[in-house]
Parts: C-alpha cells; structure tokens; sequence
C-alpha cells in the first residue's frame, strides 16, 4: 500500500484526475485515517485514443485506502465530474452526497450498471452539513450551466479547504439559483486554508455572459424564424433547453424530443421543478407531419457532432423519423469541446448540403460558458482570500496563468501549487509542502471493458488506422518441415490487390522461402516462424512501398507431434 510523506498534524490534498486536464474530475482531501472524495468524473478521448469511448482515473491509490474513504461528495451533474461513479463504485462503494439534479443523473447511471441497490445515496442541499469524526464538509450554492451547482468546504482540524467545483458568477440565472456570494464571504472571512477552484478559462479575460444574455439572443432568433427550428444543445445543460423551450410556446409551437439523453433531461428538469412545460406542449415524432412547419421546435442532442447522436443521424439522412426539408433553421447552441471541431463542422456541412440553414459559433451570440473568466476568479480569490492556492480543472498553461491571477490577489506566489495527478500537498496551519506522489494515470473504457485496452492495442488501431494491415495465411507440418498450403497474403487497408499482383505474388515468394528456412532452424517454434515472417515481410513491404503495414501471421499447424 502506498503511503504518503504526510505528518499526523497535516492534511493532504490531492487530484486523481483533473490536474494538467480538462475532464476526469477527481480529487481527494484527507486528514489521518479519514477521506473525503469530491467527484468521479470521465474525460473525453482526444482523436489519437482511437475506439476508446471515455477515460477514468487509474484509481489505485484509492483502492488501497478505501476504508479510510467517509464519502464521495458531488459539485454538479456533468460527465466530467459524475461519469465515472459508476465505474468506482465497481471497486469501491462508499456513500454519496449529491444535489437534486446530479442524483437523479446519478441514479440513471447506477441502475444502468445494475448498482442502484447496492450503492448508499444521499441528497444534499447547499444548506447540507455532513460530520464525521475528524471532519465536517458544508455547501455553498454556485451558478454553473446546470442546476444545483455547488462548491464544497471541508473543514480539517488544520484549516478550512475550499473546491469551487465548476463555476461562474452569473447573477442573472434563468435557473433563480443566483450564486451565494454571502457564505463564499463568510467562509474567507472565517479563514479558508486552501482553495482548489476551477481554471477552465484563465487565459480569458472576461467576465462570462450570463444566461439570461443568451436567452435574449434566442429569442430574437425565434422571433424572425418562419419554418421549423431544429435545436442542439447539451442534454445536462437545463438552463438553455428551458430558454428554447419557453420561447417556443411563447411562439406557439409544438416540441419533439428526440435523444435517449434529452429524454431523460426533460423527464429530470420537470420532476425537480426546473422545466415549467404542461404535458400538451409536446408531440410525438409521428404528429411532426400533420403539423405546420413554423409550429414545431425538435429538441435534440448531437451538438458536439457525436457519430450516434440525433442530429448526427439527421444530417446523414438515417434517422428513422426526421429528414432536412428545406426552410429548416438547424440551431448549434454550444461551441465545440476541444478535439470535436471536425466533427461537429462535418455535420455543419452536411446540414447546409441538405438545404438547412445552420445557426453556430460566437457570432450569434448562441451560447456562453458555464465557466467564469478571469474577472470571476478573481472575485473568487477575493472572496476566499486563502492562504495556500491550488488551481485544478485545467491544462497547465491555465493553472500556471491562474496561479498568477492568484498573485494579483494577494496570494504569494510560492502560496501557490501547480500540481499533477498523483502529486500530495500536505498542509499544516500555516505552511504548505508538496508531499511524495503515487501512480494516478488513465484507464481506458473500451465498450464494457475496463482498462483492458493499454498503449500497446491503441498503438496497433493507429498503426491500422494508418498503414492498413497484411495477413499471411499458411499451413504447415513443423514435424516434417513442409508447407501444406499456401502461403496466401491478403491486404485490407493497405494496398488494392488487384493493382498490387506482382507486389503481392513477390512478397508470398518472399514468406515461402522464410518459413521453410525457419522450419530449418533448430528448435524452432510457431512462435519463431510467426516472428520470422512479421520481421522479413516489413522489411520486403517497407523497402517495396516506404509503409509499415500490420502484419499477422495466421499459421495451421499439423503433424505437430
């Protein structure tokens, strides 16, 4: 088991994912034998993780020390920071505290993994006070792109430990949960030790627009729209489908849902209050064709240009029940998570070819960040007035200019921790130290399997992805040193072997003669011969074309007693 350079009187702080990052939220705040865990969210794959469908923390380290564990307290509903619960609660159930909304999201992804009834689920407000023996945890209500957002104090024998979780200073939420900048005052006044807060747009100089701008923005869209109006945005994100949704009805037309996820959005923010829509404002896809098309809204997901996603399958023409008709205004009401901007324009395209017109990005003023600027860390900083800072939920050049901002502050520069997965800082009441490291990497989420794809298969999919590969087929008796049939080559993915006949037919010459000169040598194993055949062949293919294709030996063995 490891342990950490941590002194008795000191807590440790600690990111298992989400430091040097956008995504896998995960930290970890510890005081002798108890921990207190804050999120269990994925991470996106970037293009080069090719199959892969999500990334979570290696989460070892926890394991290791899951009965000191006293709780997994949640920030907000979104993947990054509640993905992974299910695949932590497989190796380490502990209870769970998390708002309205996020449980409920929750809950679906518990039952979804056949963990609904095994887990420990309690529902917390920002009014919420959880004690335990060495330590007590309380709320503080923030705004963020989604509902019941907060930010988390623990309190340690050592000082007061602050993590914003995601957050912006919207003052105008269409939500009516303005942010509580009384108990954020309270608490700096009171004297907080460190704050961990969110560094999502510290290279941005601004103060975030607040919901209610964009809401202004919508609606004189809809205003000037005379045919039907295709919307997609985030399924979590409930302020911006209840501003498309309200200025509908207000126009009157009819909503169809359409998206597993958008679904269960809609069914989320009504039950818990958040989506005021009566039963009559929506129709089924079948109703859409008796319906005028300037009396329709479609409500979808797809806004990242998801493969699978509704607005994916309409603009390639194979959803079941929609198509593009001309006249259709398409609305993008996100901006693109970095690694999804050539998908998200092929779909763009691909709407525009279908006689769409596509509404997106900045210009028209569609979409603002859940995330605060530089201004709103700051105000944060001045609120906190922490004696130790450490920035999380960012790439390094954001924590690195956040940690400046921090300066600005009044925060010392050497106050302030650029930390990686993995690393300890240990507090003590009035200093700070960097404390050892153990192992927090990522696992790989491959379809149901969990981190059984490493490097060396996402090495093999780039390889196919691009050289293509070569399979060499044959039958042999190793006993007595002949080759029964073949060999036979195929390419897939690498060369058209109608044109490549003569590449082809030298190369299975080629393999002909390494096998019965490998069946020669003494001792020799399939194994041997399979390595033989992969070594010669690159060499042959690379000399002949400059490409390194996979190549895979298929060998029948007979007679091999």
């Amino acid at each position: 088991m490891k342990k950490l350079n941590v002194k008795n009187n000191e807590a440790a702080i600690y990111g298992v994912g989400g430091l040097g990052e956008i995504g896998k939220n995960t930290y970890g705040i510890q005081f002798q034998d108890e921990i207190i865990l804050i999120d269990a969210g994925i991470k996106f794959p970037e293009d080069d993780l090719l199959g892969v469908d999500y990334v979570i923390p290696d989460y070892q380290y926890l394991v290791e020390n899951k009965d000191k564990i006293k709780a997994l307290v949640i920030t907000h509903g979104h993947e990054d920071h509640i993905g992974g619960v299910p695949y932590l609660m497989k190796v380490l159930n502990v209870p769970i505290y998390a708002g309205p909304l996020a449980m409920a999201l929750i809950k679906n992804k518990l039952e979804e993994h056949g963990l609904l009834n095994s887990v420990e689920l309690h529902e917390i407000s920002d009014k919420s006070v959880l004690k335990f023996q060495k330590m007590k945890v309380s709320f503080f209500r923030t705004t963020h792109s989604i509902p019941d957002t907060v930010g988390i104090a623990v309190h340690t024998p050592v000082g007061v430990i602050v993590e914003t979780g995601d957050y912006k200073f919207d003052l105008t939420p269409v939500t009516n949960q303005p942010p509580d900048l009384q108990e954020m005052a309270r608490l700096g006044a009171e004297g907080v030790l460190c704050l961990m807060s969110d560094s999502t747009n510290a290279e941005k100089p601004i103060w975030t627009k607040s919901e209610k701008w964009v809401g202004t923005s919508i609606a004189h869209i809809f205003d000037n729209i005379e045919d039907r109006i295709i919307f997609a945005t985030f399924a979590s994100n409930i302020s911006r489908i209840k501003t498309a949704c309200d200025n509908a009805m207000a126009h009157g037309r009819k909503i169809a849902v359409f998206g597993r996820s958008m679904d269960a959005a809609i069914v989320n923010g009504r039950e818990l209050g958040y989506l005021d829509i009566p039963d009559d404002a929506f129709v089924d896809a079948h109703e859409l064709q008796s319906l005028p098309a300037n009396k329709t809204l479609i409500l979808c997901t797809g806004s990242q240009g998801e493969p699978m996603a509704a607005l994916s399958r309409i603009a390639n023409g194979t959803h079941r029940q929609i198509s593009i008709q001309p006249g259709d205004t398409v609305i993008f009401s996100s901006n693109p998570i970095p690694g999804n901007t050539t998908s998200v324009n092929s779909v763009i395209n691909k709407l525009e070819e279908a006689g769409a017109n596509v509404i997106h990005g900045r210009v028209n003023n569609i979409h603002t960040s859940g995330h605060g600027g530089q201004e709103e860390q700051k105000l944060m900083l001045r609120l906190m007035k922490p004696k130790f800072f450490m920035p999380i939920h960012g790439e390094y050049r954001m924590l690195k200019i956040h940690t400046e901002l921090a300066e600005q502050c009044g925060v010392p520069l050497d106050h302030s921790f650029i930390m990686q997965n993995g690393d300890v800082l240990a507090l003590s009441k009035d200093n700070a130290r960097m404390a050892g490291h153990f192992t927090a990497g990522d696992v790989y989420i491959d379809g149901s399997g969990i981190g059984d794809v490493g490097n060396v298969v996402l090495r093999d999919r780039q390889l196919l992805s691009e050289e293509g590969i070569v399979v060499v087929v044959a039958t042999i008796n190793l006993a007595n040193q002949e080759i029964q049939s073949g060999p036979d080559i195929l390419s897939r993915g690498f060369v058209y072997m109608r044109e490549s006949g003569e590449l082809l037919d030298e190369g299975r010459r080629r393999v002909f003669k390494t096998i019965r000169k490998s069946m020669r040598a003494k001792k020799a194993t399939e194994s041997s011969i399979r390595n033989a055949i992969i070594d010669d062949l690159q060499e042959f293919l690379y000399d002949k074309t400059e490409r390194h294709p996979m190549i895979l030996p298929m060998l029948i063995m007979n007679g091999k007693d």
